[in-house]
């Protein structure tokens, strides 16, 4: 069983996905790309899609059925690619509908930031409701933490502009390599997250 391909098709053909779509749309339309109400959205909308899967798949008993078609390190890898992918998929293309509708002039070249920053909470959503075992841990904590980096870069590391999470998709400063560099550091962390969220799963799915 290919399960991506299954994991895909319930991320983008989930309510949460369309609802999230929605709802991102009229904030870009009413509120614009630079305003405070579309920076709440991003760690919350990414993580709208799929980042509760895992926990729906445990809870109902489901994985107990999936888990032997398709394998363990098959199943966690589709869930985690589905995850981001939907997430960053969703700001993405909320922020070409705005472009499409005569909105938004100042997001066309940073498309692959808003992408990979969406996958990026997209991922760190699932992974914190992995550990946590909680839903209301996937659609909060990653608004938490997004805003406690802001936090410690507006008030105590204003150096280090690489902090704030905005700027991972709407660089105002000059990094090294420019955007090529957000990118790579984005990638990276979006790595390093999959390990973790790799071996939670794996501890988990070993006690089911």
């Amino acid at each position: 069983m290919n399960s991506f391909e299954t994991d895909i098709k319930r991320a983008f053909c989930s309510m949460n996905f369309l609802a999230g779509l929605l709802i991102e749309c009229i904030i870009l339309w009413r509120a614009g790309f630079e305003s405070e109400l579309f920076q709440i959205s991003v760690p919350v909308l990414a993580s709208l899609p799929y980042s509760t899967a895992w926990l729906g798949d445990y809870q109902s008993g489901y994985i107990k059925e999936y888990l032997p078609r398709c394998g363990r390190t098959s199943y966690i890898l589709g869930k985690f690619l589905a995850c981001g992918i939907s997430g960053g998929s969703l700001l993405t293309a909320a922020c070409l509908f705005s472009l499409l509708t005569g909105g938004g002039e100042d997001v066309k070249w940073k498309l692959i930031l808003i992408f990979l920053s969406g996958m990026l909470w997209a991922v760190v959503s699932a992974t914190l409701a992995a550990a946590a075992n909680s839903r209301y841990v996937a659609y909060g904590g990653a608004f938490v933490l997004f805003y406690m980096l802001v936090i410690l870069y507006q008030r105590y590391f204003k150096t280090l502009y690489c902090l704030n999470p905005v700027e991972w998709y709407a660089p105002e400063h000059t990094w090294v390599l420019g955007d090529m560099g957000v990118v790579v550091m984005l990638t990276g962390i979006i790595l390093l997250i999959g390990i973790l969220y790799y071996e939670v799963l794996r501890r988990c799915i070993d006690s089911v």
